[in-house]
């Protein structure tokens, strides 16, 4: 399902010239959004390569409590992290719903391990209101936060997800994962 917010245009309006694209249509980025116990996120889908249904990865000794282990796709050794233990939810339990979104961060490919996946939204930049500044308070690191959405009745957090993987963790990650392939 793709809901295409915008409060210029209504949702049912449909362009019927192909005139010049105008600057605000231009900067429409879409972002997925998923589920982390109550909260809802969302990730540029740029970054996203794929979404799978949740297998458990071999586990890697020593690894950090976020790092599950490891997956083989397709020949490619991918490390798989739990974005709800990496950001302090407090319950991480598996279910039906819960999946590996594959990310493509630079030269890394990370599977990030999410509650559900919602949607894909297509947001301007003055549907993404900049984040109260305040320091870290339980799992909501405002470095990472890129900015709030309201979607309706929705809030949706907008997350850099670079950031969210700092390159110390990155490292981490490649360290644990030698040649990541």
């Amino acid at each position: 399902m793709t809901a295409f917010v915008d409060s210029a245009v209504p949702a049912n309006a449909h362009s019927a010239t192909l005139g010049p694209v105008s600057s605000a249509a231009a900067a429409v980025r879409e972002f997925l959004t998923f589920r982390l116990g109550a909260e809802e996120y969302g990730i540029d889908i740029l970054r996203v390569q794929e979404i799978r249904s949740y297998e458990r990865p071999t586990r890697l000794a020593h690894s950090p409590d976020f790092i599950k282990g490891v997956i083989n796709l397709r020949g490619r050794i991918v490390p798989i992290l739990d974005l709800r233990v990496k950001l302090q939810c407090p319950e991480a339990s598996y279910t039906d719903f819960t999946v590996v979104i594959i990310l493509d961060i630079g030269a890394t490919v990370i599977g990030a391990v999410v509650d559900a996946v919602a949607d894909v939204v297509s947001l301007t930049p003055d549907l993404i209101k900049p984040t109260p500044q305040f320091e870290r308070q339980g799992h909501v690191d405002p470095a990472f936060v890129t900015g709030i959405a309201s979607l309706g009745e929705r809030m949706l957090i907008v997350m850099d997800i670079e950031a969210l993987l700092s390159s110390d963790e990155i490292g981490l990650v490649e360290q644990t994962v030698p040649d990541g392939r």
